[in-house]
């Protein structure tokens, strides 16, 4: 019987063709092979994702703070496994700041965040790395220290992105919390108070969120912006 099943088993090995070391080494094969892998991951930790008693961020945004924050992880950029999500597709009345523990795969705050007040009114529709712009940078950011300013407690940014956003130090666009990012402003306004750049958040939870993000976390500012896309050198 051997000897019948061993003649098939060679034509079927040979029905392969192995992979020669050219390919192994072929950049756009190995890149697409990356970001093939990548989104499976992704789409396999948005499935699974324990949101608790929070609201899921949108896949998109989603998927676009996995693909920064991995290879700023991989830097050494980024040393904490947390990232903190701003959508500003979403309206200002709207919860659309998560921060998400990577190890765990768990959100573990919401919160409403205020965008620059020459970013748009209900909406963030426009940009800025500008001094004195008054608007909000898209993209990646590392968290940096803290420091008690005149909206007490409050954290410093880097950001990451030549030309985006990488003039936030100098910009003084920090992390704080604000009168005017209360959820009772939008009650009273129909909707969230608006910062000169910063994402400015309640006091209700401005210390809680500093202190669970500070110190080489990641931050990650979303629009669907094809200009953003287009500049950035950390999303595809």
């Amino acid at each position: 019987m051997i000897y019948r099943v061993l003649p098939i088993l060679f034509v079927f090995f040979l029905s392969f063709k192995p992979t020669t070391a050219t390919e192994n080494h072929d950049p756009k094969l190995l890149a697409a092979n990356a970001k093939a892998s990548l989104e499976l991951k992704v789409k396999s930790l948005y499935a699974s994702l324990d949101v608790k008693a929070f609201s899921m961020p949108k896949f998109e945004c989603f998927s676009k703070a996995l693909e920064g924050f991995y290879q700023l992880k991989e830097q050494g950029i980024i040393k904490k496994d947390l990232l903190t999500i701003v959508d500003f597709s979403l309206s200002s009345t709207q919860k659309r700041l998560w921060v998400i523990d990577m190890a765990t795969n768990s959100i573990l705050l919401q919160s409403v965040v205020s965008h620059g007040r020459n970013s748009g009114e209900e909406y963030a529709t426009s940009f800025s790395n500008e001094t004195n712009s008054n608007k909000s940078s898209l993209g990646f950011y590392a968290t940096g220290e803290t420091y008690n300013g005149k909206h007490g407690l409050s954290l410093k940014l880097d950001g990451l992105e030549y030309g985006i956003n990488d003039n936030a130090r100098n910009r003084a666009v920090v992390m704080h919390g604000a009168d005017y990012a209360a959820e009772s402003i939008i009650r009273q306004q129909g909707r969230l108070g608006r910062s000169q750049g910063c994402p400015a958040v309640p006091f209700a939870i401005h210390k809680e969120l500093i202190n669970m993000v500070k110190d080489k976390s990641c931050l990650f500012i979303y629009h669907p912006s094809r200009t953003y896309e287009n500049k950035s050198k950390l999303v595809s």
